[in-house]
């Protein structure tokens, strides 16, 4: 069972996680600093220092955190959604697609600072990026063996760059904006 202390620890920390991404997001994990992050947060910056050994930390465990829930929640698609190969792979579109519209100012950091991490993290972030895209591969390669793997691959990222355009999309408002993605996602999966 979980104390009322704990739950507001792991809130003040993901309170500190997601301005870290926003702040990161907009002018870079050197522009920020520790003081910032306790402004934004509402305390003082070395309060961060209560969560995080640091603000490489805090980077860190953006990058790698955010690794891990994709491929643990595609994972447990493939583990419990039954149906045949289009359902899953509808699945695994909506699940992305749901985390990409989310979680913009993530999927920014991840362009921007994925080499700012030190070498072993970053390391464990394209293992666990790999390990994702393989299972959607999979799945893509039961509906269109005919494609070889090489062509593939360059489809995967050609779709996760879709799909994560999100976070660079400027254009506000978009009532479609979910529909036209997975629509687009599908056509280059499927093939149009």
């Amino acid at each position: 069972m979980t104390t009322a202390r704990a739950q507001g620890k792991a809130r003040t920390r993901q309170r500190f996680l997601d301005a870290a991404a926003h702040l990161f997001a907009d002018r870079g994990f050197h522009a920020v600093s520790i003081g910032e992050l306790g402004t934004a947060v509402g305390v003082s910056g070395p309060a961060l220092y209560r969560h995080f050994a640091s603000k490489d930390a805090m980077l860190e465990e953006i990058l790698l955190g955010t690794s891990e829930f994709l491929l643990r929640g595609g994972q447990e698609i493939l583990a419990t959604t039954p149906g045949s190969d289009r359902e899953l792979l509808d699945a695994l579109i909506d699940f992305h697609l749901t985390f990409a519209l989310t979680h913009r100012d993530v999927i920014r950091v991840q362009d921007r600072e994925l080499g700012t991490l030190p070498a072993a993290a970053n390391r464990q972030v394209r293992k666990l990026q790999r390990q994702y895209l393989t299972l959607w591969s999979e799945v893509v390669a039961r509906l269109r063996p005919e494609v070889a793997p090489a062509d593939r691959q360059v489809t995967m990222h050609a779709v996760f760059g879709l799909l994560n355009s999100t976070a660079h999309n400027t254009v506000a408002g978009s009532a479609n904006e979910r529909r036209i993605l997975t629509e687009a996602a599908r056509q280059v999966l499927l093939g149009a």
